[in-house]
């Protein structure tokens, strides 16, 4: 797929023989190898091996070393859900970077049955929301979690008199939770709406690029321990991978004059 608007870039997280998960930090050792490649031929632009769990802190870094590699004044970050997180894709929005992750289906109320937070129409002429009933939610009161300002809306009133309450919440009223910059987000999801296929692009890119360099690495993955040394094994992996595809892209003769110099 052609790079818009500059250039586009996939994001990925192969397992490499797992990492210390989940919020006590119990887990294997491991390392997590963090990678942008381009959509347009598939070219490893930057990568970094880390021993987090998590991929939600690495969207920023990521995608600023690719269009760092890149050279591109903007360029579009394709990531899967696990790099979902506010602050993060706002830092990108900032820096020219376009993101589009999809946002993971977290919803506790949705998970027990009741209406997701999708189904309420944030309406930010009045900043209220409006539910699937058609009733308005207005906002309550805002407060610090987690280190962002969250808004709180509700309509008491309204809801201890709708027919459909039992489809939408156990409490005496439904509640509707709103980050400050959610905006952007909202903003991130039109534009995944307008690119139904960003995901596929996104699967056909760094899918296959991992799925080559752990076939080349067999069973085992990696063979070194310790965060360095493992970071300069992934590194001489991918200069391997990036240097069959520029001879695959640009031909041996053209590969060996640019190594010259």
């Amino acid at each position: 797929m052609e790079a818009s608007p500059d250039e586009q870039i996939s994001l990925t997280d192969p397992d490499a023989r797992a990492m210390a998960t989940g919020s006590d930090h119990r887990g294997v050792v491991g390392y997590n190898v963090q990678a942008a490649v381009d959509t347009r031929h598939h070219i490893i632009v930057a990568n970094a091996v880390t021993n987090r769990g998590h991929d939600r802190s690495h969207l920023l870094e990521m995608a600023t070393a690719a269009q760092a590699e890149t050279g591109a004044a903007e360029m579009i970050a394709l990531a899967d859900r696990g790099y979902y997180e506010g602050e993060q894709i706002r830092s990108c929005a900032k820096a020219g970077i376009i993101p589009m992750v999809p946002k993971p289906n977290t919803s506790p109320a949705q998970a027990r049955g009741f209406w997701g937070k999708a189904r309420f129409v944030h309406e930010p002429e009045t900043d209220t929301y409006r539910c699937p009933a058609g009733q308005q939610l207005q906002k309550r009161f805002a407060r610090v979690e987690g280190g962002k300002l969250i808004s709180v809306y509700f309509n008491q009133k309204a809801c201890s008199a709708c027919p459909s309450r039992t489809l939408c919440t156990a409490g005496k009223e439904k509640r509707i939770r709103r980050w400050e910059h959610e905006a952007v987000l909202d903003e991130m999801e039109r534009r995944l709406q307008a690119m139904p296929d960003a995901m596929a692009v996104r699967r056909c890119t760094v899918e296959h690029v991992f799925g080559t360099i752990k076939g080349w690495m067999g069973a085992t993955h990696f063979r070194t321990r310790g965060l360095k040394h493992v970071a300069t094994e992934a590194s001489l992996a991918i200069l391997a991978y990036n240097m069959k595809r520029a001879i695959a892209v640009a031909g041996v003769a053209s590969t060996l004059k640019a190594i010259a110099g």
